[in-house]
């Protein structure tokens, strides 16, 4: 996935092949000012408002409380980008891509995702000093209740289509036993569990995630088959036992080589023969690849957890210290630029300390 702008017509093609016109300004005004007209929209319920059918701006307005001018000039900026269509009686209606993705009752809602955009906007605010002083904000130390409850939220916007497509083309032997990883709000243990009915699931979770991410479990149905334990995967010991499946989702971002080396070593450590560690995560693939978002998103991990993305050979190398034996990649097909990579028992495991245990 490129950012930027994207050329239509032969002289929009030739003013950027040729340099015609200033290119950092199609990459920043006029992108953060259309990001933030869809959080805002969203945030005003403007997508909702139209779900049961075309309004125009002067009687969506009235139904949600905003001024008709600016709702006007909002509107017809979101039809411009394809999320609405103007309609020639005046009114606006949904595509089909913002009914799919900007619905909050879609199975792949990311409105969720939009309301703590707010937080990590504010975040960035401190990119300016962070090239300067390498100092992170360390998301996760500053959230407080209601931060936690939107992450919650976001992050299971987030793992709605790659979680089904990981259950549909992970190569699993008949898994029993599944332990997922600071796992949130469970959704991809609840798909794999899913995918195979002989398998349950414990989803590791810090405390302060907890209330939301259970509520949020809750909505999958799945009983004592997916079931939370309260654990800081760091710092805390892992329940014992033999897995099938030990995942790591959209969490090696936030660590450090050291502490993504660790917890391969604990996850080879609680494999059952044939089991599986599975990393999933926007790895990247080098600046020749189709996917080039991993080394953007690697500047926000950086800014917020003092880490970033991981080069796909380094994840294959943390496995191959742990005793495993890393397989090809498993590139998502409706989520650019994420991996799934998955590590066996390739050896005996050597004697030492148990590993269910956070190493002193």
């Amino acid at each position: 996935m490129r950012l930027g702008a994207s050329p239509e017509g032969l002289l929009e093609r030739l003013a950027v092949w040729f340099r015609w016109g200033p290119k950092p300004v199609a990459d920043t005004h006029a992108a953060f000012l259309f990001a933030r007209i869809v959080m805002a929209a969203a945030d005003a319920g403007v997508f909702e408002a139209l779900a049961d059918g075309p309004l125009g701006a002067q009687e969506a307005a009235a139904r949600l409380r905003l001024q008709p001018r600016p709702l006007e000039q909002a509107m017809r900026a979101l039809a411009a980008q394809g999320y609405l269509i103007a309609r020639p009686d005046g009114r606006y209606a949904l595509t089909r891509g913002a009914r799919q993705w900007l619905l909050a009752d879609s199975a792949d809602t990311v409105v969720h995702k939009l309301a703590f955009q707010r937080a990590e906007w504010a975040w960035t605010e401190r990119l300016d000093g962070w090239l300067r002083d390498g100092a992170p904000v360390d998301m996760h130390a500053s959230m407080g209740a209601d931060d936690w409850r939107l992450y919650q939220r976001a992050m299971r916007d987030m793992a709605a289509q790659p979680a089904r497509e990981l259950a549909r083309r992970l190569p699993l032997r008949a898994p029993a036993r599944m332990l997922d990883l600071a796992g949130g709000h469970g959704l991809y243990a609840a798909a794999l569990c899913r995918a195979h009915p002989g398998l349950s699931a414990v989803v590791l979770e810090r405390a302060e995630a907890l209330p939301e991410a259970q509520r949020l479990l809750a909505r999958e149905r799945m009983g004592a088959r997916v079931r939370h334990h309260a654990c800081d995967i760091l710092a805390d010991a892992w329940p014992a036992g033999a897995y099938d499946v030990i995942l790591l989702a959209n969490v090696a971002h936030h660590l450090t080589e050291g502490e993504n080396l660790e917890v391969a070593r604990r996850a080879a450590g609680l494999l059952a023969p044939g089991g599986a560690f599975v990393v999933v995560d926007h790895l990247d693939q080098g600046l020749r690849e189709r996917s080039r978002i991993a080394p953007v998103l690697s500047v926000f991990f950086g800014l917020t957890s003092a880490s970033g993305t991981w080069p796909v050979e380094a994840v294959a190398g943390w496995m191959r210290e742990a005793g495993l034996e890393p397989a090809k990649p498993l590139r998502f097909l409706r989520s650019p630029g994420l991996v799934a990579l998955a590590g066996r028992l390739k050896r005996r495991r050597p004697a030492g300390p148990s590993a269910s245990s956070p190493q002193a």
